[in-house]
């Protein structure tokens, strides 16, 4: 089923690059929440219908290395990030390393009272009593560990430092607010621990195209790719050839992930998904984000088809 939104050929004229749409939180202007050709209709699954099944509220970002926004659905309406905060927390936490504000290999105490629910890696290293700030990166990533999140933002400034690094780097709408486990609370219509599909997808773009040097990019590309949380959302929906890393947030009445996506050819998208208050189960859920993924990557594929030499 494709996702067809507007023809390829009018979606990458009009679409902005990352620099050049820098302070919007969105990276397109105002537009209808889709566009669906009327030869389409009878056969396209279309976002709208997957999010009235899922009795919840579908956001969906793609974007192109170059910053391109590709297809959108409910692109700037506000999300709450759950653990989707991770992905950007690490990309701060390698720029701070660059700029020589402290190493990698820097040592962070671990007692039990830092400990979580959901801290497979610092309890497992709780006798050990320590963990660098690359082990703690990579656990927040590869296994969305709470605890290693909470260790490394005082590293950044606390949550008002993500936020501000999220400015520093061109979105204007992310927000986080508090730590682990707070951030979870998704209270309607709260914009605290918030973010857009648009932004967020903008935001990893940037990161891993533009701003980090590419060794620091490399490293955080394999902390997504070693990511398993993600195996039933974006990944699972992944047409034949494509590759995907991610990090993934769940906060209850949320279900999110974000990916770096490659195709075939080698061209690499973000993909952000995010799924808030469905009605249905986990598993519902999540095979919503993953038919939502396979129709956004086969729209793409269709226009590469399609378009001209």
């Amino acid at each position: 089923m494709r996702l067809a939104l507007l023809t390829a050929c009018a979606l990458l004229a009009a679409a902005p690059s990352l620099a050049q749409d820098s302070e919007r939180p969105s990276l397109m202007p105002p537009a209808p929440r889709y566009v669906i050709p009327e030869s389409a209709l009878k056969t396209v699954r279309n976002p709208k219908m997957i999010e009235e099944e899922t009795g919840g509220r579908l956001g969906v970002a793609l974007v192109d290395s170059s910053g391109a926004l590709i297809l959108g659905f409910n692109r700037d309406d506000r999300f709450a990030m759950c653990s989707t905060f991770k992905a950007p927390l690490a990309a701060a936490i390698l720029l701070g390393a660059e700029g020589g504000k402290f190493g990698l290999e820097g040592q962070v105490s671990l007692t039990k009272d830092d400990l979580l629910s959901h801290a497979p890696v610092v309890k497992q290293n709780l006798k050990r009593g320590r963990l660098s700030m690359e082990e703690l990166a990579a656990a927040a990533v590869e296994v969305s560990d709470n605890s290693a999140a909470n260790l490394l933002l005082p590293m950044i400034g606390g949550p008002e430092g993500l936020t501000a690094f999220f400015r520093a780097h061109g979105d204007s709408l992310s927000r986080l607010d508090r730590k682990e486990p707070d951030l979870n609370e998704n209270e309607a219509g709260d914009p605290r621990d918030t973010t857009s599909p648009a932004a967020m997808a903008g935001l990893m773009a940037r990161l891993l195209f533009k701003d980090m040097k590419p060794e620091s990019a490399e490293k955080l590309r394999s902390w997504l790719d070693q990511s398993k949380t993600g195996d039933h959302r974006i990944k699972a929906g992944l047409p034949e050839g494509w590759t995907s890393g991610s990090k993934t947030g769940s906060c209850g009445t949320a279900y999110n992930d974000v990916a770096l996506v490659k195709s075939p050819t080698g061209a690499e998208y973000l993909l952000a998904i995010y799924l808030d208050r469905p009605t249905v189960d986990e598993a519902k859920a999540e095979a919503a984000i993953a038919e939502t993924a396979a129709s956004a990557l086969d729209f793409v594929a269709q226009a590469k088809r399609s378009g001209p030499e």
